[in-house]
């Protein structure tokens, strides 16, 4: 049963435009005013006096924020740090590995495009390649999914990067099996989360994974700049930040925690995101988003006499009818001119829009969505 409480209801507590139809909380999420308000007395309480704050309340207060963090994705706080965004956590662990000519770095074909960059960046440096488990899209299931990845690794494989929930197909991969897999060969893995927190359960000390980055900015709602790195305690030794400052060689939190001159207010106001989260109803609020994807993707395919795919979360993909010389990017424009931005990706030569179901949509913002998109594409 969808929560009629949220919805409409709560709209109140962000400051979305109202003439816009947000169904794309996936890409950046939404921060509430609450949440605003605990980052505003976090900066006004540095300016006050910066140096005293940097100096004197900065390193209790981040490592507390840490360990609130930690406590939510079933972590202990001294494995946990932040960084900006999960792709920033993804290249503190690629620039760290010390790969050589010949070697391989596993990535997903459907994985997020910042990250596949940066794979690509740090294997061309030394000679060594990236490689891909191809997905078999659209007939999407659990041992495909394990198997693409088991079949896709070698002897010279020295990572895999797996995303959690792919970004442009939304899918939910089977992580404990994947990292099985992968720890049979021998092959450590990172885990982009992107767009786990808040999301879907997470249990980072079961989990098995080597790294697990994610973004708190996303489905926990904190302000922008706010992601987490969690380094198994085996790993810590070999793992650094990108920027590397006053910390270098005095351990792995030392060295994150410290980087510079930055405003760490997003960071700090953590904490407010996972009151909010919990206020939302925390479990009830992630199974709500899911149902309500889902009920959104099969009323929008209706309406579009086309498919839709359970890819079991709250951003789910509806098929486009669109003609030859129509492009995703162009497609998108047209949506975001028309009123709205839902995602549209290219995947196996087909179009596909990416809807997300958030606590403040409902489902009439869907049949709203089905009737613009119908008219952009008879446009």
């Amino acid at each position: 049963m969808i929560n009629p409480t949220l919805g409409r209801a709560i709209r109140h507590e962000w400051r979305l435009d109202p003439d816009f139809l947000t169904v794309n909380h996936g890409s950046f999420g939404a921060t509430p005013n609450r949440v605003l308000a605990a980052q505003n007395v976090w900066r006004d309480r540095m300016e006050t006096q910066p140096t005293r704050f940097m100096s004197t309340v900065l390193p209790d207060a981040l490592r507390e924020a840490a360990t609130r963090l930690a406590n939510f994705l079933g972590a202990r706080g001294e494995d946990v740090v932040f960084v900006s965004n999960a792709t920033g956590g993804c290249n503190a662990v690629l620039r760290s590995l010390s790969l050589g000519p010949g070697d391989e770095v596993l990535v997903l074909d459907h994985g997020y495009g910042a990250v596949r960059n940066a794979v690509r960046f740090v294997t061309a440096q030394v000679g060594a390649r990236m490689t891909e488990a191809v997905i078999p899209f659209p007939h999407v299931t659990t041992d495909g999914l394990i198997d693409a990845v088991a079949e896709a690794m070698t002897p010279r494989t020295r990572l895999a990067v797996i995303d959690h929930i792919t970004s442009g197909s939304a899918l939910i991969m089977p992580l404990e099996q994947i990292i099985a897999k992968c720890h049979d060969a021998a092959v450590p893995v990172l885990i982009d989360g992107a767009h786990g927190p808040g999301h879907v359960a997470l249990d980072l000390s079961k989990l098995g994974a080597d790294w697990y980055t994610g973004n708190c900015h996303k489905w926990l709602c904190a302000p922008k700049g706010c992601a987490f790195l969690w380094t198994s305690e085996q790993r810590q030794a070999e793992t650094h930040p990108t920027v590397i400052s006053h910390g270098y060689d005095k351990g792995y939190l030392a060295e994150f925690d410290w980087t510079g001159t930055a405003d760490p207010s997003a960071f700090l106001s953590v904490g407010a995101a996972i009151d909010f989260h919990e206020h939302l109803g925390g479990a009830s609020l992630r199974r709500r988003n899911i149902e309500l994807a889902a009920a959104a993707a099969s009323l929008v395919a209706r309406r579009l006499n086309t498919e839709t795919i359970d890819q079991g979360g709250a951003m789910r993909l509806v098929r486009l009818a669109a003609g030859p010389d129509e492009t995703a990017n162009g497609l998108r424009t047209k949506l975001i001119h028309a009123g709205t931005d839902a995602p549209i990706h290219t995947i196996g030569g087909a179009l596909w829009l990416r809807l997300s179901a958030f606590a403040y949509n409902e489902i009439e913002d869907y049949a709203r969505l089905a009737d613009i998109v119908a008219r952009v594409l008879r446009e």
